[in-house]
């Protein structure tokens, strides 16, 4: 039997650039200071310690905002040094404007510029041997797929997008030409297939399959399970890849596989949720006091008409309430009726574009935050008119009144465009994600997402 190199998972390789991007940077300033290449972090001083815990914090920080540890973006190289760019520049800027945490600015302002290239350069050589020697195959996690040949299609290239698991074989019932490795399931030894090709992983669905088929599989995956093999539903897989739930939850057991989250119910969640409302509502109406006169101004100029409009929009369990935004379409938009957005809508102004990209339009709504209509985080409210006609089309649509909405969401950083039905429904299984895995850690990541959305201007 040959030997199989153990791949890296996810988590893995998460904590794997992490760490390296210490270490390269600690040994990069190390070295130059041993030189005298830098003297701005000494580390003959007692305060290095704290100097070094601040600089990880600010690169692991900006390291989020600009994707710098999203696997996606990590196997880029142009996309990789971009956000190491970014991080590195502002990482810098914050080191350095930061003197009770870190040293005091140094006299030679060069030293702020050999700081910037000692972060920079040694984790673009880090990063470019992750991507030549770390990503590839030989280091993803060898599966085997078994469903039937109607899902194969769907799986695969959901495999194949994911760029982190190779497919050894997938067994089903009937054969697909367009794919290779194909076992049939009826035939097949699942045991000695997992054995001999050091498969990590089984990725099972029975639907559609016989009984004999599924009672043949029972037996062989029970061996396999005491022999430690991970056996994952296609469920559990689909989340685990895209982050929203399958479509196959949107049936009427919908409440098997779609629990509200455990932390709904904590109380000390609950109210930490509503401080964070107030407290960044607070400190968002504020800095909308700050640009008012600049948009009050450009608004004259650029999108001539009413400054801000008010609508009804569907809150929790069903509240109508009168959301606050900025304009940003022209004037009588809506003469022939209410009409979803579209992708380069006409009728938003060029003015009004630029709102809805740096999401400036959305300011107001910290008033709707603070008055408890709304949440920093949630599903993004819809129109009465649209409700209505996306629950008669969608089902269970209405589930995700079950929670306040947001002014950000799972759904708007994953997937902020949606046109169409099939795109609605695509959104409304990101809201149920939301719903079903609600935690202090992934609203955290929602807003780093968002800094992340507004930085690139990514809005809608």
């Amino acid at each position: 039997m040959s030997l199989k190199v153990s791949h890296i998972a996810l988590s893995e390789r998460k904590v794997l650039l992490r760490t390296f991007d210490i270490l390269f940077i600690i040994l990069s300033l190390w070295g130059s200071f041993q030189v005298s290449l830098q003297d701005y972090i000494r580390f003959d001083k007692p305060s290095i310690y704290g100097w070094i815990i601040t600089l990880i914090f600010y690169v692991f920080l900006f390291g989020e905002i600009f994707q710098l540890y999203d696997l996606t973006i990590s196997n880029n190289r142009f996309k990789t040094v971009r956000s190491l760019f970014l991080t590195a520049i502002i990482t810098t800027i914050f080191f350095t404007f930061t003197p009770f945490f870190s040293p005091s600015l140094p006299e030679n302002r060069l030293q702020i510029i050999y700081l910037f290239l000692l972060i920079l350069l040694p984790l673009i050589v880090w990063r470019f041997l992750y991507i030549w020697i770390l990503f590839s195959p030989k280091y993803f996690k060898d599966i085997l797929i078994i469903c039937h040949s109607s899902r194969i299609p769907q799986l695969l290239d959901l495999v194949k997008n994911d760029n982190f698991h190779n497919v050894n074989y997938y067994l089903s019932e009937e054969e697909n030409k367009d794919y290779e490795n194909y076992k049939d399931v009826c035939k097949a030894d699942l045991y000695e297939l997992v054995k001999s090709n050091h498969v990590k992983e089984v990725i099972i669905s029975t639907r559609g399959f016989s009984s004999d088929i599924i009672s043949k599989l029972n037996k062989e995956i029970i061996q396999l399970f005491e022999e430690g093999v991970n056996i994952k539903s296609y469920e559990t897989f689909y989340e685990e890849i895209t982050d929203r739930v399958p479509k196959e939850y949107l049936d009427y057991h919908f409440y098997k596989n779609i629990n509200l989250s455990k932390n709904r119910e904590n109380k000390f969640y609950k109210v930490f949720h509503r401080i964070l409302d107030v407290i960044i509502s607070i400190i968002g109406l504020l800095c909308f006091a700050f640009i008012i006169p600049v948009v009050f101004v450009c608004n004259i100029l650029a999108n001539r008409g009413p400054l801000f409009y008010t609508q009804n929009r569907v809150g929790q369990k069903g509240k109508i309430f009168k959301i606050f935004k900025l304009r940003s379409m022209i004037v009588n938009a809506e003469t022939r009726g209410a009409v979803y957005a579209e992708k380069n809508d006409k009728r938003i102004t060029l003015f009004g574009k630029f709102l809805r990209n740096t999401r400036i339009d959305e300011f107001p709504q910290f008033f709707n935050i603070l008055k408890g209509d709304m949440s920093i985080i949630g599903p993004r409210p819809e129109r009465p008119v649209f409700v209505k006609d996306l629950e008669e089309k969608i089902p269970f649509y209405a589930i995700r009144h079950v929670v306040k909405p947001g002014l950000t969401g799972w759904a708007q950083v994953k997937y902020p465009y949606a046109g169409t039905l099939e795109e609605q429904e695509i959104k409304l299984r990101y809201d149920l994600f939301y719903i079903k895995e609600q935690s202090a850690f992934l609203d955290f990541k929602i807003i780093i997402k968002t800094i992340t959305t507004v930085l690139f201007f990514r809005g809608q």
